[in-house]
């Protein structure tokens, strides 16, 4: 009983500080007190402060500054040249670190995914996390899909669409407890996680530079273009990025544009933007302690 009520105050919470986003990227010009905030989502200034303060772990204003095309511009340039040379130099091939969590990708073989996936059985389970509900499923060699969502029909049915011909049990399995786990502890977690995905070799080039990418720190879709050797395919590396199946663990919503703007984002541009703000404030707030 306690952890549904969790999720359901974690949903309303995230509902409510997505409203808060979206209002205040539609209003930024006009630079929105706090007053005038909080009344949007219908609370005092006082509760919607600490709500906030709660949820992104920083104040609204600070927020804003993270959010901001000046500080995407900052920080891009800061790590054009630094963030994937550093992490190619540790060593970090297929296997990256993302926050606490490992995280490896394993390509599904051709005969794995053959005719749709008939071969494959597929678990799955709706559940949630800080950023709204998500949609977990796994086979039996690991995750093979994380999507947020608004509505469970069409979130099965988007799953179901990549593997036509599998067979699908809404069933929790050890690797998704893993990765509920991992979103309902704050994202700590030591226990590796395994990626049993399908894509073209050139998807996966570009999903396994996503995973270098460090948390609180952004890149262009140049810069991804360039760290897997191919500077002239930004486009496609965007259309990669587009098709990638495992939200937030293959975390596409750290590619912005080179202008600053954040760009589109398969889960909304509001999710987009709640990510790379929570990221930057989780930052700020621990590099203290380093």
């Amino acid at each position: 009983m306690e952890n549904v009520e969790w999720n359901e105050q974690q949903k309303l919470n995230y509902e409510r500080v997505a409203k808060a986003i979206a209002f205040i990227q539609q209003n930024f010009k006009q630079q929105p007190s706090l007053e005038e905030i909080a009344a949007e989502v219908n609370l005092s200034p006082f509760h919607f402060q600490r709500l906030f303060s709660d949820w992104a772990g920083t104040s609204p204003k600070k927020f804003l500054q993270y959010i901001s095309i000046e500080h995407a511009k900052k920080i891009l340039l800061q790590n054009a040249t630094s963030v994937f040379d550093a992490a190619y130099a540790t060593g970090l091939s297929g296997t990256s670190r993302l926050h606490d969590l490992f995280v490896n990708i394993e390509a599904m073989t051709p005969a794995e995914y053959k005719n749709g996936g008939q071969s494959l059985t597929i678990n799955y389970s709706f559940s949630r996390s800080p950023f709204g509900a998500i949609l977990v499923a796994s086979t039996t060699k690991g995750i093979c899909h994380v999507s947020f969502y608004e509505s469970e029909s069409k979130a099965l049915n988007m799953l179901k669409s990549r593997f036509p011909s599998a067979t699908f049990r809404q069933q929790i399995d050890p690797l998704q407890q893993s990765v509920i786990t991992y979103f309902e502890s704050s994202f700590q977690s030591s226990a590796p996680t395994k990626l049993h995905i399908m894509g073209t070799d050139f998807q996966l080039q570009v999903w396994e530079a996503l995973l270098k990418i460090p948390q609180g720190t952004l890149a262009s879709y140049g810069t991804l273009a360039a760290a897997i050797h191919k500077p002239s395919a930004s486009r496609a590396v965007g259309t990669a990025i587009g098709s990638n199946p495992i939200a937030y663990l293959i975390p596409c919503h750290r590619v912005i544009q080179a202008s600053g703007a954040l760009g589109g984002y398969m889960w909304g541009p509001n999710r987009k933007t709640a990510l790379i703000g929570w990221e930057m404030a989780q930052n700020q707030t621990n590099i203290p302690n380093n």
